[in-house]
């Protein structure tokens, strides 16, 4: 290679014994997409798909989905292009259902919160007559079947049990529905379901079917990040007439550029408008949507409220930043299942591409409000929720101890640690979800 070769500045990249290291090669690559540099990021990226394999090993794996996202993040400033290839490609309710079912049986962290959350609500509900559960994200049948046959062997019989489910796809909570009822039918259990199709920023709390004198308990499950998305796309909103401009400038001077020097433009001034880059006062707001959701589940006075979250943070707005935790964050994921899952499994091969993936996607090619995984830590959960009104409550103790028997039948690397009275799962010494415990302050 000449000293002006498009590769020169792979040269400086790190190599081991088995050849270019695949995890640097991606963060340079990059730093390449974040500077506009996109001739040398397609050169990385291209060569990326050569050493990495969604087949491999747990690091190949997670760096096809990581390249992918960056190839996403590249295209997105082409919108006609980007339209044309992804529009269509939108999954079906059925494949979102099987994915999280995969999710929940391949690895222990959802039964791991689904358990301590039932405890605490067979604890807290310990003497009611009416308990009504509201599931803001109800996709999974087997925790509250679960629920069910515990709280039908309570001392003094079970409670009347209300259960509202929302989700945004009418057809997950057609099968909630079927699952729920029928298993409640055959123990003889009292038990009302109460299906709400909605997204999650929409739910009106002021017409949920609660009444008087029920024992209201709220669980959310990997849900509540998706409302730290910023409602500005833009700094300062470029008004219409603005864009407009701007598109037909760039259309007359694009025929006077390659296409790679107008697309590596482009990206750079997308880069600085942008309101989650570092130099964007927006970045440093809180999002409205969150706290106005707070204050209506405040107002509903839940004896409970569980919520379990990643523990990881992505919320930045620095995109070299959140790649970087991203990678930690996912390593750790994609380690787990390559530690417990053979590689030629089907169900996992879907589980980190239709789950795993779309979410690497959404962390890395996303911004504003189209950004919706924006993981934060316990550490910033607990004060914004104590401002929000509400207290924290301490998790069962025998529910610890089902936890760690349930965590040691995947692998004894899975532990759990308390903090602040909240518990974090962990692979290893990792954590990388919370489950906390909450009520209304009085």
């Amino acid at each position: 290679m000449d000293s002006g070769s498009p590769y020169q500045w792979m040269r400086e990249l790190r190599w081991d014994s088995h050849g270019l290291n695949p995890i640097s090669l991606l963060i340079d690559c990059a730093k390449c997409v974040a500077s506009g540099s996109i001739k040398n990021a397609d050169i990385g990226l291209e060569y990326i798909s050569q050493i990495s394999s969604p087949d491999g090993n747990a690091v190949e794996r997670m760096v096809t989905y990581f390249s992918e996202a960056l190839g996403y993040r590249i295209i997105k400033h082409l919108p006609g292009v980007y339209k044309s290839l992804y529009s269509s490609k939108t999954s079906l309710s059925s494949e979102d259902i099987l994915v999280q079912k995969y999710f929940y049986e391949l690895c222990p962290f959802l039964k791991f919160s689904y358990m301590m959350t039932n405890q605490a609500i067979v604890e807290a509900m310990e003497c009611e007559q009416v308990v009504h559960i509201i599931d803001l994200h109800c996709c999974e049948p087997a925790q509250w079947i679960d629920l069910l046959l515990t709280l039908k062997n309570r001392r003094g019989g079970p409670p009347h049990l209300k259960i509202t489910g929302i989700h945004e796809k009418k057809q997950v909570l057609d099968q909630m529905s079927l699952h729920l009822i029928t298993e409640a039918g055959n123990l003889d259990f009292p038990l009302q379901f109460y299906p709400i199709v909605s997204k999650l920023e929409d739910v009106d709390f002021e017409n949920l079917p609660v009444k008087i004198g029920d024992a209201l308990a709220i669980t959310c499950v990997l849900q509540l990040h998706s409302l730290l998305a910023t409602d500005d796309e833009m700094v300062g909103r470029v008004s219409p007439a603005a864009a407009a401009s701007m598109n037909l400038h760039r259309a007359v001077h694009m025929g006077q550029r390659t296409f790679a020097e107008w697309l590596e433009r482009d990206m750079i001034n997308a880069y600085i408008l942008s309101p989650d880059s570092a130099l964007s006062p927006l970045s440093l707001g809180a999002s409205p949507k969150m706290g106005m959701f707070l204050s209506s589940m405040r107002k509903l006075q839940p004896k409970l409220m569980v919520i379990t979250e990643q523990e990881s943070n992505l919320n930045g707005s620095n995109l070299m930043e959140r790649i970087d935790r991203a990678l930690y964050f996912y390593s750790a994921l994609f380690d787990c299942l390559d530690s417990t899952v053979v590689r030629t499994s089907l169900e996992r091969q879907k589980l980190e591409s239709m789950l795993l993936g779309e979410q690497i996607k959404n962390i890395i090619a996303c911004e504003g409000v189209d950004r919706k995984e924006r993981h934060e830590k316990l550490e910033k959960w607990i004060p914004r929720l104590e401002m929000a009104g509400f207290v924290k409550v301490p998790l069962s103790y025998n529910g610890r101890i089902e936890a760690k028997n349930l965590l040691h039948r995947y692998s004894h690397k899975y532990k759990f640690r308390e903090e602040n009275d909240c518990l974090l799962v962990c692979w290893s010494d990792r954590p990388l979800f919370s489950v906390s415990a909450w009520s209304f302050r009085r």
